[in-house]
């Protein structure tokens, strides 16, 4: 009950009468609401047959609880809520501003036949009570589709944790790239995993969800254990595009390293990115010096020496191996410029050629590598390289 009838309300007997010739009319206003509601809303007849009657019982609903809430003692009492007898499956399928059309309209006809059907001594008193009770069903209305979004929110938070415990695990089949479409992934052209610390706060994963969408990218994002891991897509196919659009995300994870595995093609390929993405952020302490964000690639001595075989075989098969492919002058000159102490002209020396020749062939593996021998840590790449290539010819 609430606390004290309001004061526009009249006397008991006033009030019997009143409600009387109220309810008699409730049939007509419900028609009439129904009416207005056909012709004013085309969406009201693409609805299917079962949605249609759910709509009627809730405007049935509305003025058969108007009438008793008003005999009841109006704002004296608690109303109830017209949107409990609705199916469920009404309010997921009219969207709010739906809703508020068809509140909108039963509470004007119902003025309307206020005005023109009852008494003229009822109208001030019945246009009081229809306008805190439509308040009233504003208030229910904002009720039940606040509390969907939540539901809807709390599952689409589950359902990206699965899809996200899939990729990583390898287990991104079909249904999980179903379920990822239920969630806003479009089968980008090209996607990568992001791996960093959680952010401190909700609002930092609100805030790389914006970005996102800023940048027009896919995003799916998870919490495992203390690391948030982030599926990016997006038009981009190229390393240095991703950690490009990754840096602009930096500030929604925690402190620690940000890691960007590599960019694959196709969400069931995603776990070759999770993998190594994971490798990467569990090695990345090991690189003091390392920019943030940063490639996994990048890591690759790293997560070698961290028992990563991937990190191990690409080092020897994608960087040593081609070097080992070359006539052997390569590896040969790599090997005398570090034991001259990377002196150009004492690495000549030392094989007999001209020091012009040194600078063309560690030109040379760096084209073939990506990695310069005079780069501190290019040569620590191509040592480890080397070594890990001898071992697992």
């Amino acid at each position: 009950m609430r606390d004290q009838t309001p004061d526009w309300l009249p006397a008991a007997r006033p009030l019997a009468a009143m409600t009387k010739r109220l309810a008699a009319a409730s049939a007509a206003m419900t028609t009439a609401a129904l009416t207005e509601i056909t012709q004013r809303h085309p969406w009201f007849s693409d609805l299917d047959a079962d949605n249609r009657a759910s709509v009627t019982l809730v405007v049935r609903a509305g003025v058969d609880g108007f009438v008793a809430w008003f005999r009841d003692g109006a704002g004296g009492v608690e109303q109830p809520n017209i949107f409990a007898s609705a199916p469920r499956s009404l309010m997921r399928q009219l969207a709010l501003q739906q809703t508020v059309d068809l509140i909108r309209t039963t509470v004007e006809t119902v003025e309307q036949q206020i005005r023109t059907v009852l008494p003229r001594n009822d109208r001030p008193v019945l246009t009081m009570a229809v306008l805190q009770y439509s308040r009233e069903i504003a208030f229910d209305a904002a009720e039940v589709y606040a509390r969907a979004a939540e539901t809807r929110g709390a599952w689409d938070a589950r359902l990206e944790a699965l899809v996200m415990d899939a990729v990583v695990r390898g287990d991104a089949d079909e249904s999980v790239v179903s379920r990822a479409s239920t969630l806003g992934w479009h089968h980008p052209a090209g996607l990568c995993v992001v791996i960093g610390d959680m952010p401190p706060s909700d609002a930092a994963l609100r805030d790389l969800r914006t970005v996102a969408a800023r940048t027009r990218l896919d995003v799916l994002a998870a919490a495992q254990g203390p690391r948030l891991v982030v599926l990016i897509g997006g038009d981009f196919t190229g390393e240095d595009e991703a950690l490009e659009l990754v840096a602009d995300m930096a500030d929604a994870f925690g402190p620690g390293p940000i890691v960007v595995g590599p960019v694959v093609g196709d969400l069931v390929e995603a776990v070759v990115s999770a993998r190594a993405a994971t490798s990467g952020r569990r090695a990345a302490a090991a690189w003091a010096d390392a920019p943030r964000p940063v490639a996994a690639g990048a890591l690759l001595p790293e997560r070698a020496l961290a028992g990563d075989g991937h990190a191990r075989r690409e080092l020897a098969h994608q960087i040593y191996g081609p070097l080992a492919a070359h006539s052997g002058d390569l590896i040969q000159t790599l090997e005398a410029y570090w034991a001259s102490g990377t002196s150009i002209e004492a690495t000549a020396r030392r094989l007999f050629i001209h020091a012009n020749t040194v600078r063309y062939r560690l030109g040379r593996i760096e084209d073939i590598t990506g990695y310069s021998p005079s780069d501190p840590r290019g040569g620590y790449v191509l040592r480890l390289a080397g070594t890990l290539g001898r071992l697992l010819d």
